[in-house]
């Protein structure tokens, strides 16, 4: 098989696996951290003409939260049709007061996916999706929410948290300006005809396939599996809650014993800290493999992005735990373009050059913490001065596995113990009281599965 031959056939797997296909003529500009991404949305949004597509999961009553609505608002004034999708759960802060004054200006917004009370399944689904298009033919999608921890506060002294997205120009626009249409359609709303994407002009070379990921569908698991049971050389992956299915675990396993250079960067402080501890708890067996893991020393990271082989690229909304690959609605998109492939090695290499890296404890090492510099081989790059300032602030303690993987093991099986033990004693103690309860909640999920049932499908 010849060498085109068999990238076409990885193109087309990957493309299979993703439910997308790849569309040529794209232009990109990868964004990195609230101060860069947000006037970027921002733009789109000021230079949109005839109708803008805004979609998040938190959309914050905060200073940064209010600045994104008065953009919107103004446009809509301006008689621009702008529709706003959030998510009921994630998006619970944005009060009242500040969603009367958006419909007010104009504004239609919809809140995805509000709690029914008998359909159990339903509910669990939530739209975690961050995106912004517009009639201009821009897109932007990634991992940033809008509110002020993405934001930072300079004058304080406050950093955002680190986290990526990418602007794209060009006709992978309309594709996911369909995506958007479709949980929009769920949420209720309406694209009359002439109000939604059309075929814009090329003005790049960048190939993107979309992936749009919806619950029980498990697509963006499927294409990380494939890129980690092809990659040759390098696997690179920045991920904000990882706790990953068997199957893509096993794939991340087999990738370093075959000796591709697996590198995982995880938060070291998390506002999720039961999550950062169940990654740890799997911390041993990669390393074992020969993967090497780094926790990110700053604010939170928050970034969910993939590089194989310095060309395969892939950057969302997706984390790689179920609730993203087999729960949520998500959108990721997935390129092969080595200049971006570079541009997310070498912030990789910054960001690395930042954290602490696990290492196994060596024999007779007691739990005392091991050295763990990263060499000038792992963090050079070729933006210098960039990299200097950096290595200024990095942390070179590295973290030693035993008392990491103990503490995240108290700390996740701790509470649960806790929690057994007191709904034990308060079934000895109350056992009428609690007798009732167990039955109202027995009956409450008796009606939903019956309502499931005659449904005729899951989630309906």
């Amino acid at each position: 098989m010849t060498p085109t031959a068999v990238a076409a056939l990885a193109e087309r797997s990957l493309a299979r696996a993703g439910g997308t296909r790849f569309v040529p003529g794209n232009a990109t500009r990868l964004l990195l951290d609230g101060p860069q991404v947000y006037p970027a949305m921002l733009d789109a949004i000021r230079t949109a003409e005839r109708w803008i597509h805004f979609e998040n999961y938190i959309i914050r009553d905060d200073a940064t939260g209010r600045m994104f609505c008065e953009a919107l608002a103004a446009r809509a004034r301006a008689g621009v049709a702008v529709r706003l999708l959030t998510d009921w759960l994630g998006s619970r802060g944005l009060g009242r007061r500040l969603a009367a004054e958006l419909r007010a200006a104009g504004v239609e917004l919809r809140r995805f996916n509000p709690p029914r009370f008998l359909d159990l399944i339903g509910n669990v689904a939530r739209d975690h999706r961050k995106l912004v298009v517009t009639d201009r033919g821009t897109a932007i999608i990634g991992g940033l929410c809008i509110g002020d921890e993405w934001a930072g506060d300079p004058a304080r002294g406050i950093p955002p948290w680190r986290d990526t997205a990418i602007q794209m120009d060009g006709p992978v626009a309309t594709l996911l300006d369909q995506a958007f249409e479709q949980v929009w359609r769920l949420a209720g709303g309406e694209i009359p005809p002439g109000r939604h994407g059309d075929e814009s002009p090329a003005p790049g070379t960048a190939e993107i396939g979309v992936i749009v990921g919806e619950p029980r569908r498990a697509r963006i698991q499927r294409v990380v599996e494939l890129l980690a049971a092809g990659a040759v050389e390098r696997l690179w992956i920045t991920d904000a809650y990882l706790v990953a299915p068997r199957s893509l675990f096993q794939s991340l396993l087999d990738a370093a014993r075959n000796g591709v250079d697996v590198r995982l960067l995880l938060p070291g402080a998390s506002d999720l800290p039961v999550i950062r501890n169940l990654s740890r708890i799997g911390y041993r067996p990669l390393l074992q493999a020969g993967a090497r893991i780094f926790e990110w020393g700053g604010p939170m990271l928050h970034a969910k992005t993939m590089v194989a082989d310095g060309a395969w690229c892939r950057v969302g909304s997706s984390n790689l735990n179920s609730s993203s690959l087999v729960g949520n609605y998500e959108l990721d998109v997935l390129l092969h373009d080595p200049a971006l492939g570079a541009q997310l090695e070498a912030q990789f290499r910054r960001d690395m050059a930042r954290s602490g890296e696990v290492e196994l404890p060596r024999r007779g090492g007691g739990r005392t913490l091991e050295r763990a510099v990263p060499t000038e081989s792992d963090t050079a790059t070729p933006d210098r001065a960039h990299a200097r300032r950096f290595r200024e602030y990095r942390r070179r303690t590295g973290l030693a596995l035993r008392g990491l993987a103990s503490a995240a093991q108290r700390s996740v099986f701790g509470p649960v113990a806790a929690g057994l033990a007191t709904l034990g004693l308060l079934l000895l103690i109350l056992p009428h009281t609690m007798a009732l309860i167990i039955a109202a909640i027995c009956v409450w999920l008796a009606l939903g599965a019956a309502l499931q049932a005659f449904r005729g499908r899951l989630g309906s």
